[in-house]
C-alpha cells in the first residue's frame, strides 16, 4: 500500500526531528523546510499529500505560506504545530485553510490523531482548544448549514428541520453529513452540544438527548 507524502516545515531542528520521529514510521517524508517561502517552493515542487507547519518560521510565517500554497493547490491538506494557543491564530489558521491545529506540547501524544483525521477529510484541533477551533470551524459553514445546525441545536427532528427550511430530509441528512465532517464531530448529539455552546439556541436544556 502507497504511503501518504508529508512535508514538514519547521525552523526548530530539534521539533522537526521529533515530528519526523512520530511520522516516518507510519508515512513517507517527502522533505522538510526551515522557512515559510522554502515550504511554499516545496509545496508547489514536490505537492504532497499534507503539509505539517509551524507557524512563526523566518522569511515567511507559516499562515502566510499556506495562504500562497492554497492558491496555487487549492486542495492542499495542511495541518499547523505550534506553541500558539491563542484563539486568534486558531482562526487565522483555519481561515487560511488549515484542517488540524495541533500544540508541540502535545505532538507525542496527538500528532498521529491528527494527521489521520486531516487525511481522511476531517477537521482536528487539539482538545485544550476546543472552544476556539468550534467557533472558528462554525464560521466556515455555508448559510444553509449554520440554520440547519441551529435547528439540529433546538431538538428539532430531521422533518421538523425539512420543513422549516423547505427542503427534503435527505437534503437535511446531507447537510447533517456536512457539518459533522466540517466540524470533525461524529453525532446529532455532539453536533447539538456545539451549537449550544456557541449560543445558537437561548436555552441550554437538555445537552444528552440525541
Amino acid at each position: 500500500m502507497k504511503l501518504h507524502r508529508i512535508l514538514l516545515a519547521d525552523d526548530h531542528a530539534v521539533v522537526l526531528e521529533r515530528i519526523r520521529t512520530v511520522l516516518a514510521p507510519h508515512y513517507e517524508i517527502a522533505g522538510t523546510v526551515a522557512d515559510g517561502r522554502a515550504l511554499v517552493e516545496a509545496a508547489l515542487r514536490l505537492k504532497p499529500d499534507l503539509i505539517v507547519s509551524d507557524i512563526t518560521m523566518p522569511h515567511l510565517n507559516g499562515i502566510d505560506a499556506a495562504i500562497q500554497i492554497k492558491s496555487s493547490l487549492p486542495g492542499m491538506k495542511l495541518l499547523f504545530v505550534t506553541m500558539h494557543s491563542n484563539s486568534a491564530y486558531v482562526r487565522a489558521a483555519l481561515e487560511a485553510g488549515g484542517a488540524g491545529y495541533v500544540l508541540k506540547s502535545a505532538v507525542l501524544e496527538e500528532l498521529l490523531d491528527a494527521v489521520q483525521s486531516v487525511l481522511s477529510g476531517r477537521i482536528y484541533v487539539s482538545p485544550d482548544l476546543s472552544t476556539e477551533y468550534l467557533a472558528a470551524a462554525t464560521s466556515r459553514l455555508s448559510k444553509r448549514e449554520r440554520e440547519t445546525l441551529q435547528l439540529i441545536a433546538e431538538g428539532r427532528s430531521a422533518e421538523e428541520i425539512a420543513q422549516a427550511m423547505n427542503i427534503s430530509v435527505k437534503t437535511v441528512a446531507l447537510h447533517q453529513g456536512n457539518i459533522k465532517r466540517k466540524l470533525g464531530l461524529k453525532t446529532t448529539s455532539e453536533l447539538r452540544k456545539h451549537a449550544i455552546k456557541l449560543g445558537l439556541t437561548p436555552n441550554d436544556h437538555d445537552l444528552t438527548t440525541e
